[in-house]
C-alpha cells in the first residue's frame, strides 16, 4: 500500500494518491489531473475511485477530468446531489481498493454533504482516515460556508451536526489513525489551523479545542462560529463549478494560450475590455508595468487572492507572466475557477518595453528610508493592509488598517490628497493594493518593501505589545 499526500501550499490544500495492488484511488484532486495519471501509470495501476469529501469552496477539483480520462468512478458522501454520473454512497458503504478498503463515513456539519474515508489496510487492521474539511489538524471545518448555497441552512445548524459528527464518528475511532485532512494553515476553511498537515487522532483528542471531552454542544457552537469573518466571494462559484461541472482543463489551457505581440495585446485589451493581469514579483512589477494592470504575483498565496480581489469569475484576463510561465499561470486560475485567460504577452512585460509602449511605475522605499520620508513629510500616514485578525496581534502603533480583503468598502477612508506608506507582512500584499488603487487614480500610495516584518527588524517605529491571534482569518 502506498499514501501519497500532495499538497500545493498556495491553497494550502492536500490531495492524495492511495494504490493498492494494481488499483488507486485521488482524494480531492486539484483541477490539472495528469500528475495523478502520470503517478498511477508509473506504479502500473489504474486509477479505480476519485473520492470527493464534499463539494469544495476554495477550489475546483479535478473530478470530472479525471473520471473522464481514466474511467474512475467519482464517489460523494450520502445527501450528494452532483450534476454528473457519480456514486452517491450510504454511510458506512464499503469500496474495496485493491487489497484496502475505504468505509464512507458521512460527516455532515462543514457542509451536509460532508464524508471521511476510513482506510483499512491489507492487514484488516484501520490505518488512516481522510477527513476532508470536517477535521484539520488543530481545528474543524468552519460551518458557514455551505449557508450560502442553501438557503434552509444556517451555521448554527451547522455547527451542530458538525459537534455530532465529530463526536458520532471520529472520536470513537482509535487514537492510532492517521489524520490526512484536506487543507493546512492559509486556507479559508478553517480558521486557526496547524501548518503540519498530518497527525495521529490520540493527539488531536488531546490538543484539538474542538475535540475536547467535555464540550458542550453550546460550547463548541460558540467557540467554533467566533473569529469567523466572510469567506471570499469566489467560494460559492466554486461550490457550483464543482456541482454542476465545468470546461475541461485541456479547453482552458488552448483558450488562454496565444501569445501576443505588444500591438495585438494592447489592442485585445482595449477591444475586449479583459483586465491585465501582471504576475511578476512585486518590486518587478513597481519598478515598470503596464498602466493600469494589477498585480497578484504568482510567487505566493496567488489563487487565493485572484479570488478574493477579482469579483467576476468570467472575467476575461489577459496575462503579463515571468516567460516560460504562462501555462503554469493560467492553471492556477483554473484552480479557483478563473477559466476565461485569453492570451499572454509573448516575451513578458520586457517586450511591451522593446516596443516603447507607455509605462508605469510605482514609488518603492526600504523600511529603513521611512524616518526621512517622515522627516520630509510629516503628514505622511502609515496604512497597514494585513488581515485585522494580524494587525490586532501586533502593529505599528500609528498605522491605520484596512485589509486588502476588504479594500472596496474601505475606498472613502483613503484621501487622495495625502500620501501613505502601504505594508502588509512582507510585501507581497501591500502591491497588489497599490496596484489595484493606481488603476483607480490613486497616485499618492508608498510602498515598504520587506512589510512589518523589515519595519520591525529595524526597530524604526514603536509596535504594539503581541497578543496571541485567536483566528487567522
Amino acid at each position: 500500500m502506498k499514501i501519497e499526500q500532495i499538497y500545493t501550499g498556495c491553497l494550502a490544500q492536500g490531495a492524495y494518491y492511495i494504490e493498492s495492488n494494481g488499483e488507486a484511488v485521488v482524494i480531492d484532486p486539484l483541477r490539472e489531473v495528469t500528475p495523478y495519471i502520470e503517478r498511477a501509470e508509473k506504479d502500473g495501476a489504474k486509477i479505480k475511485y476519485v473520492l470527493e469529501t464534499h463539494f469544495h469552496a476554495d477550489f475546483v477539483s479535478g473530478h470530472i477530468d479525471l473520471a473522464k480520462k481514466t474511467g474512475a468512478t467519482i464517489v460523494y458522501g450520502p445527501t450528494a446531489k452532483p450534476g454528473f454520473e457519480a456514486l452517491v454512497a450510504h454511510d458506512g458503504e464499503v469500496l474495496r481498493v485493491g487489497g484496502i478498503t475505504f468505509t464512507v463515513l458521512h460527516t455532515p456539519g462543514h457542509t451536509m454533504e460532508s464524508s471521511c474515508y476510513l482506510l483499512t489496510n491489507e492487514e484488516g487492521n484501520d490505518a488512516a482516515i481522510f477527513t476532508g474539511d470536517t477535521l484539520f489538524i488543530n481545528d474543524v471545518g468552519r460551518p458557514d460556508l455551505a449557508q450560502k448555497v442553501s438557503a434552509d441552512l444556517t451555521q448554527e445548524k451547522l455547527a451542530a451536526h458538525l459537534y455530532d459528527s465529530l463526536r458520532e464518528k471520529i472520536m470513537p475511532l482509535p487514537d492510532h489513525l492517521v489524520v490526512y485532512p484536506a487543507h493546512g494553515a492559509g486556507s479559508a476553511c478553517g480558521k486557526n489551523m496547524s501548518k503540519e498537515t498530518t497527525d495521529t487522532l490520540g493527539n488531536q483528542k488531546r490538543f484539538n479545542y474542538a475535540l475536547r471531552p467535555d464540550m458542550t454542544k453550546e460550547e463548541f457552537m460558540q467557540e467554533v462560529l467566533s473569529g469567523l469573518t466572510a469567506p471570499p466571494a469566489y467560494f460559492p462559484e466554486n461550490v457550483m463549478m464543482n456541482i454542476k461541472g465545468y470546461d475541461s482543463i485541456d479547453t482552458v489551457l488552448e483558450r488562454g494560450g496565444q501569445g501576443f505581440s505588444p500591438d495585438a495585446f494592447e489592442a485585445a485589451a482595449n477591444e475586449t475590455g479583459a483586465l491585465v493581469l501582471d504576475t511578476r514579483d512585486a518590486q518587478n512589477f513597481a519598478d515598470g508595468f503596464i498602466p493600469n494592470s494589477i498585480n497578484i504575483g504568482i510567487d505566493g498565496s496567488f489563487a487565493p487572492w485572484v479570488g478574493t480581489m477579482i469579483p467576476d469569475i468570467k472575467q476575461t484576463i489577459l496575462l503579463i507572466a515571468d516567460p516560460g510561465r504562462e501555462e503554469e499561470v493560467i492553471t492556477r486560475l483554473a484552480r479557483v475557477g478563473y477559466d476565461y485567460t485569453i492570451g499572454y504577452l509573448a516575451g513578458g512585460f520586457e517586450a511591451w518595453q522593446r516596443a516603447g509602449k507607455e509605462i508605469d511605475h510605482i514609488d518603492s522605499i526600504a523600511a529603513s528610508e521611512i524616518p526621512d520620508q517622515l522627516k520630509q513629510d510629516p503628514s505622511l500616514s502609515i496604512l497597514d493592509v494585513r488581515k485585522a485578525s494580524e494587525f490586532d496581534s501586533e502593529h505599528v502603533i500609528s498605522a491605520e488598517n484596512i485589509p486588502l480583503d476588504y479594500i472596496n468598502e474601505h475606498l472613502a477612508e483613503i484621501d487622495k490628497h495625502k500620501n501613505y506608506l502601504v505594508h502588509c507582512a512582507s510585501g507581497y500584499r501591500s502591491m497588489i493594493f497599490i496596484s489595484v488603487l493606481r488603476a483607480r487614480g490613486y497616485h499618492n500610495l508608498i510602498d515598504v518593501r520587506g512589510g512589518f516584518k523589515a519595519i520591525k527588524d529595524e526597530g524604526i517605529l514603536p509596535v504594539s505589545d503581541y497578543v496571541c491571534p485567536t483566528t487567522m482569518l
